[in-house]
């Protein structure tokens, strides 16, 4: 069965190029766009990692992966933090809070393939 990624984002062009992207690799992408449910979306999915945006209407990336780390079922998973800010102060918020890697954006197709099947293996 194909591992499963969840890709918490709100622009549509990076949904549908990280979907291309990943299916094309093997793995199966579910999308979910809102801050303020991205919790709920990631219990009804329960995925083998998740790509998480920082900039989310309603609620950010960095208190979303904050919730994540201090729930057991979520604390080990694999989060690649997918951003158009990429200033050194996100990228230590981001390995403080627990992020597994930081991408920022744009970003080449190829280096997400190499990042969730690193993080996650083969799909």
């Amino acid at each position: 069965m194909a591992k499963t990624v969840l890709l918490i984002e709100d622009e549509p062009n990076i949904i549908e190029a990280i979907s291309f992207i990943l299916s094309r690799g093997g793995f199966q992408v579910l999308s979910h766009g809102d801050g303020r449910t991205a919790l709920d979306a990631v219990d009804r999915a329960a995925p083998d990692m998740i790509i998480l945006d920082l900039m989310l209407p309603g609620r950010g990336g960095f208190e979303i992966l904050r919730d994540l780390r201090a729930h057991p079922s979520t604390e080990d998973l694999p989060v690649l933090m997918l951003t158009a800010r990429g200033q050194k102060t996100d990228r230590e918020q981001a390995e403080r809070l627990g992020a597994t890697r930081f991408m920022t954006k744009p970003f080449a197709n190829g280096d997400v393939l190499e990042q969730v099947t690193d993080l996650i293996g083969q799909a």
